[in-house]
């Protein structure tokens, strides 16, 4: 039979599809309700057709959202001329919506509960279909060389030259597409490096405590602040592996390596506990104390992105709550005593940018038409609401800092207290800065890491140690 004649079979996972929608749909699930994950070990029993069954009956998967892979939509779409089939191991429930979003298929084999249509089942199921070599197949993986073994010809996709070797040995190769999955950089970009700058915080009781110039307790600190990175990235994984539909619904995060498919979801499943265990170990180097902080993080912060985050007002709280907590670790990590001045401020300054944060979002809501923030408890009628309670909670941390400086605790660290006056303005002018720049638009990330790229914080920051430094 000639390429001409020939049904063109196509794999999905890995291949039309730059995702997995087995990891798909668990992840979707355990987003819904992470106690199924005790229910997964019950349905292996009964296979892996059953498993993924089970999964496709209680999740939806949003076909329009999926990342496809361009280049294997361009060769469906160039193929009028013989039949096209989505030919795949994941369940029919969910494949078949994605097969009527495309609309570039004349048929949809799939497993069915019963059978999982993979490997050697998969080329069992074509040839008696289409014949043996009565069709070319499309695949990524060393499960498809079965498959390739009674096909007429292959296509290789996401995948390096040795497997197109393999594939040579079992029938003609008419294509290789390698993969383009991401590198370093992705996976730097998906561990939000970026976001270590939030950990700066737990480098604060260095300053108040004035303990700067000691060696040791410079490098407890730094150890805090690689651990409380680690155990970050840790959780913005699996966050962003719990958020893939709502992150694909997004104008910005949809790019983010996991939604976008340039990371398998796998990979992240393994590296997201591996970097956590990682951020604990650096943690016990430091002391038993800051690892039950660090402990007390990892749950708030996973708690958070599992449920917290879509409740009004505990959301911002917890965000809050969350900053407040590297400066403890930091204070805990030195062996210094904690302050109630600091914490006070912390709180009531962290909340406004909380704020700032959820006021942010639900302007690019409005700006993009729509009345609710995706995956947040709030509508875009709460802006003027969201504002008022930010800019307010940044004031009375303004507030509690002016007390301070007249305490005794101040007037003991201090030898020119007074100085300290100084931050009050260069603070309230910060805060006020900060929301009129989100009022304008004009923020478009997280309000820290904002803070550490705009030159005009910058320069307040720079100045705030410079005064802090006067009044020693």
């Amino acid at each position: 039979m000639t390429p001409e004649s020939r049904a063109l079979c196509v794999d999905l996972d890995g291949t039309l599809l730059r995702s997995d929608i087995l990891y798909e749909s668990l992840l979707a699930l355990l987003a819904r309700n992470p106690l199924y994950l005790f229910l997964i070990p019950f349905w292996l029993l009964g296979g892996k057709a059953a498993v993924k069954r089970q999964l496709a009956s209680r999740v939806t998967l949003p076909a329009e959202t999926l990342p496809y892979d361009e280049r294997v939509l361009e060769i469906l779409r160039s193929t009028t001329q013989r039949p096209r089939v989505l030919c795949t191991a994941s369940d029919q429930i969910l494949v078949q919506p994605i097969a009527d979003h495309l609309g570039l298929f004349d048929e949809v084999i799939a497993s069915d509960g019963q059978t999982n249509l993979s490997g050697r089942n998969k080329g069992d199921a074509l040839a008696q279909r289409f014949g043996e070599r009565g069709f070319d197949y499309m695949g990524n993986g060393r499960v498809d060389l079965l498959v390739w073994a009674r096909a007429g010809g292959a296509i290789v996709v996401n995948n390096g030259a040795q497997l197109a070797r393999d594939a040579g040995r079992q029938t003609e190769v008419l294509a290789h597409l390698p993969s383009q999955n991401g590198g370093l950089m992705t996976w730097i970009k998906a561990l939000r490096v970026y976001q270590w700058l939030k950990n700066l915080l737990v480098l604060v009781p260095l300053l108040t405590a004035h303990r700067f110039l000691d060696p040791a307790s410079l490098i407890d600190a730094g150890i805090a602040f690689l651990a409380f990175g680690l155990c970050a990235s840790g959780v913005y994984l699996l966050n962003d592996l719990l958020d893939l539909t709502p992150d694909r619904m997004h104008p910005r995060k949809r790019r983010r390596p996991f939604a976008a498919g340039t990371l398998p979801l796998l990979h992240g499943l393994l590296v997201a506990p591996l970097i956590t265990l990682m951020g604990f170990a650096l943690a016990l180097l430091c002391s038993v104390e800051f690892a039950v902080v660090l402990l007390c993080y990892y749950v708030m912060t996973l708690s958070y992105s599992l449920q917290l985050k879509r409740i009004v007002m505990i959301d911002v709280v917890l965000l809050a709550a969350l900053y407040t907590v590297r400066i403890i670790g930091g204070t805990v990590a030195i062996g210094s005593e904690l302050s109630f001045w600091l914490l006070a401020f912390s709180m009531f300054v962290f909340l406004s940018l909380a704020m700032l944060k959820r006021y942010t979002e639900l302007a690019s809501a409005l700006a993009n038409g729509k009345q609710l923030a995706q995956g947040r408890g709030y509508s875009v009628a709460d802006l003027p609401l969201v504002q008022s309670l930010g800019a307010a909670a940044g004031y009375i941390g303004v507030l509690v800092f002016a007390l301070y400086i007249n305490s005794p605790e101040s007037l003991e660290l201090y030898r020119h207290p007074k100085v300290l006056w100084l931050l009050c303005p260069m603070l309230l002018y910060w805060i006020s800065r900060m929301w009129i720049v989100a009022h304008r638009g004009n923020m478009h990330d997280d309000p820290i890491v904002f803070a550490a790229t705009d030159r005009g914080s910058q320069v307040v920051i720079a100045l705030c140690v410079l005064i802090v430094l006067a009044a020693i």
